[in-house]
């Protein structure tokens, strides 16, 4: 049988540390709900006693509501050895498991209390004794345990040895400053789980190494028996271990000894809703919720994915309720491009293809991002490009905008092989570019359609830097048409769009 390995999430409380993070006490309800609920994690940490009136606030909502639910039990706050205040605190609050915090190294003990371990254990045995007579829970944190174990063994084991005979449910293991190495904290946790096997043991890590994952693996490889995490790594420093990560980690490469309970479909639309809270933009190439780890960019690597998924890993985007999607770019190749058309339920030829590859590498290369919504604009455009054979050509222009002075445009058209220039004054650059036109083909004799529409949209759910499009309505003696253009720049778009009238009539 699997082991069980308890997650107890603490980015209400240690998530919270986050320098410039303070969650509401709705936004704390509505995390709480999401948590334990959708989420499905075991337990969750909320608060600290004792911090301030509105922290009280959302404690009491969330208890109200747990308890209402049956939740009760598995809502946890961080108290301190203050001779009972943080109970007090807690019972008024309606909270019923406190996890109390002590002196997990002999460096901290001496320095920040000033005290002898004697005196440390013999406070904590009255907190938890009184804790117990209130009907409160007790798990105990041991701060910079990971230190405590590299600097002060002999002092961590005494004090194992006197919480071992405590009434307490768990002993809570903190990597405080993140300096464990991976083969540390299989070390360190397989030696406290093999000396106490009949006390539930828990790992909680940090991320100043960007080693908190591979260190949440190997305490779990150790015999662990929870596991404390926070959503998007929230946390004080560098954060801690991230939820998303750790749980597909055990779920991919663990799940053959031991079992978690976490719903990974959940985990995006948490970690989104968490970002909103807290004004923390998530990554884009962050783990299983960063914007572009389920986006292939490379057309070899689409390309490969219609040849039996050559470019797939277990990290499948649907098991967090994802969707893998192709990036559009000067490396997407057509592959990439057919992705997003089957998205779109679109077909092109071959030839069709090849047109909108070079559009799409030609945005590319002036960096401009392009998106699924701008495919069918894209589409428009080239194929619209090739409905006439094209003898006219605007093959120079410059534009000029000065304060106090009217717009000017100098322009050069090819019309049939031979070259025309002419400037001219308007209102706008655009109007200026018209009227020069107009010299052009007066010296033709060619009369102009008129101008009698004029809109500019960008492609809906699209970047404003990539696409632009200038849609122009032009009314002769005979009819009214409508030609499109499309570029990054307004002015550009609809000189474009000019281009085609011209070869239209």
């Amino acid at each position: 049988m699997r082991r069980p390995v308890e997650i107890m999430d603490t980015t209400l409380r240690d998530g919270e540390q986050t320098s410039g993070v303070s969650f509401s006490s709705l936004e704390k309800l509505t995390l709480a709900k999401l948590l334990l609920e959708e989420l499905k994690v075991n337990r969750i940490e909320v608060a600290s006693a004792r911090v301030s009136e509105g922290e009280f606030q959302a404690v009491k909502s969330i208890t109200d509501w747990a308890k209402e639910n049956g939740y009760l039990n598995r809502v946890e706050v961080l108290t301190f050895v203050d001779g009972g205040a943080s109970l007090k605190w807690m019972q008024k609050a309606g909270a019923k498991v406190q996890n109390l915090l002590t002196k997990g190294s002999l460096n901290h003990l001496t320095h920040q209390l000033r005290k002898k371990p004697e005196e440390h254990f013999k406070e904590i045995a009255q907190v938890v004794s009184k804790a117990q007579k209130m009907g409160i829970e007790t798990n105990v944190y041991l701060e910079d345990w990971s230190n405590g174990m590299r600097n002060s063994r002999e002092y961590v084991l005494q004090f194992l040895d006197f919480l071992s005979q405590q009434p307490i449910k768990r002993i809570l293991l903190p990597d405080t400053l993140g300096i464990l190495t991976p083969n540390e904290t299989r070390e360190y946790v397989g030696l406290i789980v093999d000396r106490y096997p009949d006390s539930h043991i828990d790992f909680h890590g940090h991320n100043d190494y960007d080693l908190s994952v591979s260190n949440v693996m190997e305490a779990v490889k150790a015999g662990c028996h929870g596991l404390h995490l926070t959503v998007n790594g929230m946390g004080e420093r560098a954060g801690n271990a991230p939820l998303a990560s750790a749980v597909a980690v055990i779920n991919d490469f663990l799940s053959d000894s031991v079992a978690i309970d976490v719903n990974e479909k959940a985990l995006y639309k948490v970690s989104r809703l968490v970002s909103t809270f807290t004004g923390f933009g998530i990554p884009a190439n962050k783990p299983i919720v960063g914007d572009n780890v389920f986006t292939q960019t490379a057309g070899i690597h689409a390309d490969g994915d219609n040849k039996k998924n050559l470019y797939f890993n277990d990290l499948l985007p649907e098991r967090f309720g994802r969707k893998r999607k192709y990036a559009l770019g000067k490396t997407s190749g057509k592959a990439n491009i057919q992705k997003n058309l089957q998205e779109l339920g679109l077909t092109l030829n071959d030839d069709e293809l090849k047109k909108v590859t070079e559009r799409i590498i030609e945005l590319g290369d002036k960096k401009e991002t392009v998106t699924k919504d701008d495919l069918p604009y894209i589409i428009s455009d080239v194929l619209d490009s090739g409905s006439f054979q094209q003898k006219v050509f605007i093959k120079s222009y410059v534009l000029t905008h000065s304060k106090g002075l009217k717009p000017s445009t100098t322009v050069m058209v090819e019309i049939n092989g031979r070259s025309y220039e002419e400037n001219a004054l308007g209102d706008g650059q655009f109007d200026a570019f018209i009227n020069a036109l107009h010299k052009i083909y007066d010296r033709k004799k060619i009369a102009l359609p008129q101008l009698t529409d004029y809109a500019v949209r960008i492609p809906p759910g699209s970047r404003s830097d990539a696409l632009c499009e200038t849609i122009i309505t032009w009314q002769t003696k005979n009819k009214e048409f409508v030609t499109r253009g499309l570029d990054s720049d307004q002015t550009v778009s609809a000189i474009k769009a000019t281009e085609k009238m011209l070869n239209l009539i």
